[in-house]
């Protein structure tokens, strides 16, 4: 039971911090979310800062597993880079406790240097998975200029979903990040890489 019950229990720490819009909950929240003790909660986790930073690991678990399914998926550079996109604004990532999840580690993160280090890691991670398939299709520079803007639109766009007045769909978010993404590989040079093996055109138009 010890598996089912620590993940009922992380569970119950993204609905609580969802509810509350921020960390200050406290281990008797969680547990009575997920229908336990809270002496059982401490005994599984030890502290709420543990069980906390299982949450984030959690989370970011997930996403990347579900970044690893869809990479797969993908046959080509450009396919790939479409399938991070999708990812990113997946539905349950968009869960409103999970948006709401997410800020609360962004503010924690102010104060807390290992929350701190995740978010590092989930930044570096989403950039690498963008400049990876950015630089089969584009020069170096223009891949990292590129891979930047569209880690923080992606991100931006994350959080524009938190305002619940002017919240921005899953399709409609996805929609502008390719849009971004298509303007600025339409007028980027290609890289060396991309080039080869497609045929050229001598001066008389004849493939070579």
């Amino acid at each position: 039971m010890e598996p089912v019950r620590r993940k009922a229990l992380v569970d119950a720490a993204l609905r609580v911090i969802g509810d509350h819009g921020s960390l200050a909950v406290t281990m008797s929240d969680i547990a009575r979310q997920a229908g336990v003790s809270p002496a059982l909660a401490h005994h599984y986790f030890g502290s709420k800062e543990q069980l906390l930073i299982e949450t984030i690991r959690s989370l970011l678990r997930q996403l990347r597993s579900d970044t690893v399914a869809a990479l797969k998926a993908a046959r080509t550079p450009r396919a790939r880079l479409s399938a991070i996109i999708r990812v990113s604004f997946h539905a349950d990532q968009f869960a409103p406790e999970t948006i709401a999840a997410w800020l609360a580690f962004y503010a924690e993160a102010q104060r807390s240097e290992e929350t701190r280090r995740f978010l590092v890691i989930y930044a570096r991670r989403l950039r690498s998975n963008l400049l990876a398939d950015l630089k089969a299709l584009l020069p170096t520079d223009a891949a990292e200029r590129i891979a930047e803007g569209a880690a923080a639109m992606i991100d931006g766009l994350y959080i524009r979903q938190s305002l619940k007045s002017a919240p921005i769909g899953i399709e409609a978010s996805i929609a502008l990040t390719e849009d971004y993404l298509n303007a600025l590989l339409a007028t980027a040079s290609p890289s060396p890489q991309s080039e080869k093996g497609r045929p050229h055109r001598t001066t008389q138009g004849q493939m070579t």
